[in-house]
C-alpha cells in the first residue's frame, strides 16, 4: 500500500511540473543571454506613450543623450536598452505624426529582437520568456517593461508603417503579419489584455486598410472583423468600434450585399450614439446613398438629407467628400450641371487625391455629354497617371492575395498544434487526477476495511469471552445443582434398593427411577438447554445401574411391547431399546442426549433410524404408544 501512494504523489508531481514553469530555467541557449539591468526610465515612457504620446517624446529625447555618453558600452542590458529605445523612438514619431528618422535604428532593433525571440521563445506560447521575467524581478534594477516577444511584434508593426508610408504595400502587409505571428505564437487569448489588445486591435485595422485600399473584399471584411473583436475587449473610443462596423459595412456594399452592409452601417450608428462624430456622418451618408441606391429613397429628399449633413462639416477634408457625394448623385440624376458646380469646386479645391480622382472620371463624362471639349482636356490629363494603376495594383493583389492565403494556412496549423497540446495536457491531467484519486480511494477503503475488520475482531473476541464466562458460569450452577440432586436421589435410591422385595408402582412413570429421571429433566430452576454442551450435564448422566434399573421397570410394565419388538424387529439393538424407554417418559431429544451423554445429532440419527425401522415418521414416543394402544 505504501508502494502505491508513492506513485500517487509522482503522479501529482509530474502532474504540477507539466503545469508550472520551472523559475530556475537557465535562460542562455545558442550563445545568446538576455539583459540583466533594464532601463526604468524606458520602463515609464513605454507606459507612459499609450496614455500621452506627446509628454513621452519629450521624455524620451533626453534619453538618447545618456545613450551616447555610454554608447561604448557593449555590454548585453546596454544593448537591448538602444535597440528598445530606438523602437520607442519609432513608436512615439508616428503617434505624434512626425516623419520617421531612425529608419535604420529601427531595422537594426527588429533583426536584434528577432534574435532574441528565436533564441529565448521556441518554447511553447514564450514560455521561457515569461520566465525570465519573474526570475528576473527578483536581482535586477528594473523589472522588463514588456514581454520580448510583444517588443519584437512592436518592432515589426511600426517597421511596417515605415514601408507603408514609403508605398510598400507588400512589404508593410508582411510586417503586420508577422507582427501577429508573433504574437499569436507567444500569447494565449487569456493574456491579450490591456496594451496587448490594443495592439492586435491596431495591427488587424492596418492590415483591413491595405487589402480595403485594394478592392479585396473579402480579406478587408475578416481583417476587419477580427479588429472589432479586440476593440470590443479595449477601453478605445467608440469611434474606432464604429469605423470597422462602417468598414465591413461599405466592403459588403461593394459587394452588393446590401442587407449586411445595412445591418453593419445600423450597428455603427448605435455604437457612436452621439450625432457630433465625424464618423456618425460618414455612416449616415453610406445609409443614405444605400437607400437612394435601392430606390426607398427619392433623389430630391437624398440629396436634401446630404446638404444637411454638409452644412456640418467640420474640415476641409469632409466638405470635399460631402461635396463628391452630392455631385455624384446629381450626375446619376444627370443634372450635370448641378453635378458640373460641385464637382469642379471638389476637383479644384479638395486636398485628397483619390476624391480628386472620382470628381475628375465624372467630370470627364459630363465634358463629353455637353461637349466641353476645351474643359475635358484637363481633367483627362490630370487622369493619365491613374490609367495603368489597376493593372500596376493586380501584382500587388497576387502578393497579397498569396501572403492572406499564407498567414491563415499557418493560423490554421498554430491552432492545429495548439489543439493538439491543449488535448495532450487535458488526457495528461485526466489521466494523472484519475490516477491519483484512484490510489487515494484505494487507500481510504483499505484503512476503512482495515480498521471496519480490527473493530469486528475486538467485537467478535469480546462476545466470545462473554460466551465463555457467561458458559462457564453455567456450568458451574448446573455442576453443582446437578450434584447436589443426584446426592440426593442417590440417597433415595439406596434406601428404596435396601427393601428386600421389589414393589411394582401403579404406572411406568411412577417408578422411583423414573421419578429420578423426570424430575431431573423437568427441573425449572436448571432447564437443559440444547446450546450448552452435553458434557456440562455429566453430572446428572445415567449409570449403568441406573440403566439396568430403568430396563427392569420398562419391561415390568410393558412386557408384551417388548417382546412383540423382538419379535417383529430384529434390527433392534440394546441402544434402541434405551432410546424406546426414555421416550416412553415422554423425553425429547436434547433430554435423552443429557441423559446418554451422546451428541445431540446421534440421538437425532437414532430416531430417524427408528423411524426407518418402524416404517413411520411419527415421534417414537409416538409410535410406540399407537403399538400399545392396539
Amino acid at each position: 500500500m505504501k508502494r502505491l501512494l508513492a506513485i500517487g504523489f509522482l503522479l501529482v508531481f509530474i502532474m504540477g511540473a507539466c503545469t508550472r514553469p520551472d523559475d530556475n530555467l537557465v535562460e542562455t541557449r545558442h550563445g545568446t543571454s538576455l539583459p540583466s539591468v533594464i532601463s526604468p526610465e524606458l520602463s515609464v515612457i513605454d507606459s507612459l506613450m499609450w496614455q500621452q504620446p506627446d509628454s513621452a517624446l519629450m521624455r524620451l529625447l533626453p534619453y538618447f543623450d545618456t545613450c551616447r555618453d555610454v554608447s561604448r558600452n557593449v555590454s548585453t542590458s546596454a544593448e537591448y536598452n538602444r535597440h528598445y529605445a530606438h523602437l520607442l523612438l519609432a513608436e512615439l514619431l508616428y503617434k505624434n505624426d512626425y516623419a520617421l528618422t531612425n529608419r535604420a535604428e529601427l531595422l537594426r532593433a527588429v533583426d536584434y529582437f528577432d534574435s532574441l525571440v528565436d533564441t529565448h521563445g521556441a518554447d511553447t506560447h514564450g514560455m521561457s520568456l515569461r520566465r525570465y521575467n519573474r526570475r528576473d524581478a527578483s536581482h535586477t534594477s528594473a523589472t522588463m517593461p514588456q514581454s520580448i516577444a510583444f517588443l519584437d511584434a512592436r518592432a515589426h508593426y511600426i517597421n511596417g508603417v515605415g514601408y507603408y508610408e514609403n508605398d510598400s504595400v507588400v512589404k508593410a502587409c508582411k510586417e503586420y503579419l508577422k507582427a501577429l505571428e508573433v504574437m499569436e505564437g507567444h500569447f494565449g487569448e487569456r493574456e491579450l489584455v490591456g496594451q496587448k489588445v490594443q495592439f492586435m486591435a491596431f495591427t488587424y485595422t492596418r492590415l483591413t486598410d491595405i487589402f480595403s485600399d485594394l478592392y479585396l473584399h473579402e480579406q478587408a471584411i475578416y481583417f476587419a472583423q477580427s479588429s472589432l473583436t479586440y476593440y470590443n475587449r479595449s477601453n478605445n473610443p467608440s469611434w474606432f468600434t464604429a469605423r470597422m462596423l462602417n468598414e465591413i459595412g461599405s466592403q459588403y456594399n461593394m459587394m452588393d450585399q446590401s442587407d449586411s452592409a445595412v445591418f453593419y452601417y445600423q450597428r455603427a450608428i448605435e455604437v457612436l450614439r452621439d450625432t457630433a462624430y465625424l464618423m456618425y456622418r460618414d455612416v449616415a451618408t453610406h445609409l443614405i446613398c444605400l437607400e437612394y441606391e435601392e430606390g426607398s429613397c427619392p433623389a430630391d429628399s437624398t440629396i436634401s438629407r446630404m446638404v444637411h449633413l454638409l452644412s456640418k462639416s467640420e474640415s476641409d477634408l469632409e466638405r470635399s467628400a460631402r461635396c463628391l457625394v452630392i455631385g455624384g448623385l446629381y450626375y446619376h440624376e444627370r443634372q450635370y450641371d448641378s453635378a458640373w458646380s460641385y464637382l469642379n469646386m471638389v476637383y479644384h479645391e479638395t486636398p485628397s487625391i483619390a476624391i480628386k480622382k472620382q470628381a475628375a472620371e465624372w467630370l470627364v463624362e459630363i465634358c463629353k455629354v455637353q461637349g466641353r471639349n476645351d474643359d475635358i482636356l484637363e481633367y483627362a490629363n490630370f487622369l493619365v497617371p491613374f490609367a495603368n494603376q489597376e493593372e500596376n495594383q493586380s501584382a500587388t493583389k497576387s502578393e497579397l492575395t498569396e501572403l492572406y492565403k499564407t498567414f491563415g494556412q499557418a493560423r490554421q496549423e498554430r491552432q492545429h498544434q495548439e489543439e493538439i497540446r491543449r488535448r495532450r495536457y487535458r488526457s495528461i491531467t485526466v489521466v494523472s487526477v484519475w490516477s491519483f484519486l484512484t490510489l487515494v480511494i484505494m487507500a481510504l477503503f483499505y484503512y476503512y476495511n482495515k480498521n471496519r475488520k480490527q473493530h469486528l475482531e475486538s467485537q467478535m473476541e469480546a462476545e466470545r469471552h462473554a460466551h465463555k464466562m457467561q458458559q462457564a458460569a453455567l456450568s458451574g450452577r448446573l455442576k453443582r445443582s446437578n450434584a447436589a440432586l443426584k446426592e440426593k436421589e442417590e440417597k433415595l435410591y439406596n434406601e428404596t434398593t435396601k427393601q428386600n422385595h421389589y414393589q411394582q408402582a401403579e404406572s411406568y412413570c411412577e417408578e422411583p427411577i423414573c421419578r429420578r429421571i423426570l424430575s431431573t429433566c423437568n427441573d425449572e430452576n436448571n432447564p437443559i438447554k440444547s446450546i450448552v454442551p452435553v458434557s456440562s450435564y455429566a453430572d446428572i448422566a445415567l449409570t449403568d445401574a441406573q440403566r439396568a434399573e430403568l430396563k427392569k421397570v420398562a419391561l415390568a410394565h410393558y412386557a408384551p411391547l417388548f417382546e412383540m419388538l423382538r419379535q417383529q424387529y430384529p434390527k433392534l439393538k440394546e441402544k434402541d431399546y434405551l432410546y424406546c424407554y426414555l421416550c416412553l417418559l415422554g423425553l425429547d431429544n436434547a433430554q435423552i442426549s443429557v441423559l446418554t451423554q451422546l451428541s445431540y445429532r446421534t440421538v437425532w440419527e437414532r430416531e430417524k433410524r427408528l423411524q426407518h425401522i418402524f416404517h413411520k415418521e411419527e415421534r417414537i414416543s409416538v409410535i410406540l404408544n399407537e403399538i400399545i394402544t392396539n
